[in-house]
């Protein structure tokens, strides 16, 4: 277990540093030439939240097995795999202006690791059985469930204006700010198996 959580900080902490590296400073020394940065520094801003936001579930989704199993393995390897896809798309939508397939593209590399998590929670179920706290916790996951149909969405209207697009990612990134307690609550209730 220790070393699956220990994979996983290590891989999201090179995920981070790659897309700071796209940070570029500007030509200028002025304040203008900063302002020109604004809209790269705020791309990486929402791709940092998103992968901070992963992280911090994938800490508490951990939290709740007692064993792992090759599923399990695989199935967090799925997830590392979309979220490492997350510095490439930043760095295009920003080198792009935001233009349409950019940002499609962006959609793309959110939506995949809600595809890949919903498949790591079940491998880990799958795993432990379907009485586990991780079960019993998920409930109807609307937030995941609500996830993907906005990303989903954001693709589509990527198409029809970009902007738009990047506002629906953004009202998903504040929709999982706000901290999910389900499962500190169903741990509270009982162990899991």
């Amino acid at each position: 277990m220790e070393r699956l959580a220990a994979f996983s900080d290590g891989v999201i902490a090179i995920i981070i540093t790659i897309m700071v590296l796209e940070l570029k400073a500007p030509e200028g020394a002025d304040l203008h030439a900063l302002g020109h940065l604004l809209p790269i520094f705020l791309s990486y801003a929402l791709s940092f939240v998103y992968v901070a936001v992963y992280w911090n579930n994938h800490y508490q989704l951990l939290r709740t097995c007692k064993r792992i199993d090759g599923g399990v393995m695989w199935a967090n390897a799925h997830l590392l795999f979309w979220l490492s896809l997350i510095p490439f798309a930043t760095a295009w939508m920003d080198e792009k202006q935001f233009q349409s397939i950019p940002a499609a593209t962006y959609g793309f590399a959110l939506l995949m690791p809600a595809v890949a998590w919903f498949i790591l929670q079940n491998a880990i179920i799958r795993a432990h059985g379907e009485g586990h706290v991780l079960a019993r916790a998920l409930g109807t996951d609307w937030k995941g469930k609500a996830s993907m149909i906005l990303y989903v969405t954001g693709i589509l209207a990527a198409f029809w204006h970009p902007l738009l697009s990047l506002a629906i990612y953004v009202g998903v990134a504040v929709l999982w700010l706000v901290p999910d307690r389900r499962i500190d609550r169903a741990m509270e209730k009982g162990s899991g198996n």
